[in-house]
């Protein structure tokens, strides 16, 4: 895994609506420096890196970059307490035809 990868994975989680712009920034800043593609082993250890919200648009930019990697990265119907960003990732899977529907 690449060390960008490695370095955002390691920060863990987007923070939620109530960080500092700051910290948006720098974490909006670490997945620019990630190359695209990523390979699958990156996608799946990104996925992991999803907040409570959509951290001013941060989390929309994570679930693009995870996108460039191998697809779909989500294979089974999430459950009902699944992350909303999990569940996005399959959902856009299932309307691109990667997976059959429900």
């Amino acid at each position: 895994m690449r060390p960008e990868v490695q370095a955002f994975v390691a920060d863990g989680t987007l923070p939620g609506w109530e960080a500092s712009e700051g910290e948006v920034d720098r974490r909006d800043q670490q997945l620019g420096a990630i190359a695209r593609p990523v390979t699958r082993e990156e996608a799946k250890a990104l996925v992991s890196c999803f907040g409570p919200d959509d951290c001013y648009g941060v989390a929309w930019t994570l679930l693009h970059l995870i996108e460039t990697g191998p697809n779909p990265l989500l294979t089974t119907a999430p459950g009902p307490d699944v992350n909303e960003w999990h569940q996005r990732l399959y959902d856009r899977a299932v309307f691109g035809g990667l997976l059959p529907g429900i």
